[in-house]
């Protein structure tokens, strides 16, 4: 089983806006934009930057099933849709309750379907009914996944219940790793992926993001266990996105760490060294699609189905 995936589903936005909804627990987001002019214009340089990552993926070798938004669709946030819908390896496709009434839009049958057409797809499991009980669970952003040691890294927040994180893991047969953590104001950060990305052969980890020092002792003797180098981030590293990267296959198998400018200028040039050691560092300038509290692991759906026919992703 591979730790990353050939090839990631993202949505090219048609009304990206930072999202008044989602600011609430997310201390990483810009305020709402009031000007019309000006909102018109941040969603413009959101699709620019969307096409900027999936033009120097795809120049490495990844492979991008880019959707466009439905028109006439109010989705602020859609350009994450790494958050509700996740794909495995055994064909099953998830698809995941999410906090905000404005992000439960963002599902959609006809991005399952465009999967389906390409990969194997061989169940959807629906866990959106779940909101019925205020139980949320906001996919890849609160589930960092060890695909090789079945692992599931979720740091509880408003976004991520323990009780929909064990379902979860019980469907899928992973095993829970729960733990809280701080942001510099000590609130819960909102989504695990903003603290830790594991790759095939090393993690990034924001571990002093994890106040109690026997949760955060236990997390990282998981990590270090799980025969990988862990590249620590500080929490300063962490506000600037450092800790949202993902570990992507590129043409060959070689392994690409896609990151933000931004989250790369703040990596050490040591560790930047010790990532170099296992991937290629790829950074990719979005500042606009960072105003919405998210990075470029965020705008990464990994596609880890299998290809139709046989054939590489």
């Amino acid at each position: 089983m591979s730790q990353s995936p050939h090839a990631v589903l993202m949505i090219n936005p048609l009304g990206f806006n930072p999202n008044p909804e989602t600011a609430v627990d997310n201390a990483f987001q810009d305020a709402a934009i009031a000007d019309a002019a000006e909102r018109a214009a941040v969603a413009a340089e959101a699709r620019v930057e969307v096409a900027r990552i999936a033009q120097g993926l795809r120049e490495l070798g990844v492979e991008v099933l880019l959707i466009d938004d439905l028109p006439g669709s109010d989705v602020p946030d859609s350009v994450f849709p790494n958050n509700w819908i996740s794909t495995h390896e055994d064909g099953r496709v998830v698809l995941y309750p999410m906090a905000t009434p404005s992000r439960r839009r963002e599902r959609r049958a006809d991005v399952v379907e465009a999967l389906r057409e390409r990969y194997v797809v061989s169940d959807v499991v629906d866990l959106s009914p779940m909101e019925e009980d205020a139980l949320y669970l906001e996919g890849t952003g609160a589930l960092v996944l060890d695909h090789t040691s079945r692992v599931a890294y979720v740091a509880r927040s408003g976004r991520a219940h323990t009780a929909a994180a064990l379902r979860w893991c019980s469907a899928m047969n992973y095993e829970a790793e729960l733990f809280d953590t701080v942001d510099t104001n000590g609130a819960p950060i909102y989504h695990t992926n903003v603290v830790l990305s594991i790759g095939t052969e090393f993690v990034t980890a924001g571990l002093e993001s994890i106040p109690d020092p026997t949760e955060r002792a236990r997390v990282g003797a998981r990590l270090t266990g799980s025969g990988r180098e862990v590249v620590a981030l500080d929490p300063g590293q962490i506000a600037e996105f450092a800790g949202n990267g993902l570990e992507l296959l590129g043409a060959g198998g070689r392994h690409i760490f896609a990151l933000s400018a931004r989250a790369a200028a703040a990596l050490r040039p040591d560790q930047r060294a010790q990532i170099e050691r296992f991937a290629h560092v790829f950074p990719i300038n979005i500042p606009t699609i960072e105003r919405s509290g998210g990075s470029v692991r965020c705008t990464l759906a990994g596609i880890h189905l299998p290809p139709r026919g046989g054939a590489g992703a």
